[in-house]
């Protein structure tokens, strides 16, 4: 296994809408790994493959404590919303930088596990808002886009002082 380089929003590979998984062989389970991996050491609570790169329909996701719940979403999709609620997010591609989102409340998702077997799965709280927030990615968004364009510009000002800074 190893560690993948995060993308930095505002970085154009952010935008790009991920294609579907079709073959679901070693070479998608060493990415999943990887991406598992890369999550747990940034730390974050859940990873997107387009952060990567990788512009597939892949989410690896862990809100335990214990960090030991590994969840892997493939192609994912929400079938159904209900409620709302608003949560300070924070993104692995926007470091340092928290906002409060809305968000629906509760949400079921259909998805193929790592042997391509369709799954259900309904969530609510902070997973709902973690799987909501990681598939916004597969669909070219960062949660910075729910914002206004003042705090988007902001938030861009203040990412390029710290690349600045960093250099």
């Amino acid at each position: 296994m190893s560690l993948l380089k995060i993308l930095h929003y505002p970085d154009p590979r952010l935008k790009k809408i991920a294609s579907p998984v079709t073959q679901f062989d070693a070479v998608l389970h060493t990415l999943i790994a990887d991406m598992a991996e890369t999550m747990y050491a940034a730390p974050g609570i859940g990873l997107a493959a387009t952060q990567v790169d990788q512009h597939r329909r892949i989410v690896v996701i862990d809100v335990s404590e214990e960090r030991n719940s590994l969840l892997v979403l493939i192609n994912a999709k929400i079938v159904q919303k209900a409620g709302t609620q608003v949560y300070e997010e924070g993104c692995l591609s926007v470091p340092g930088i928290y906002e409060k989102v809305e968000r629906a409340e509760e949400i079921t998702v259909e998805y193929l596990d790592l042997t391509g077997n369709a799954q259900i799965l309904t969530a609510r709280g902070l997973l709902a808002v973690c799987i909501q927030h990681e598939l916004d990615h597969l669909e070219g968004r960062v949660f910075v886009d729910y914002l206004s364009q003042l705090k988007q510009s902001r938030i861009k000002t203040r990412l390029a002082k710290q690349a600045k800074a960093n250099l």
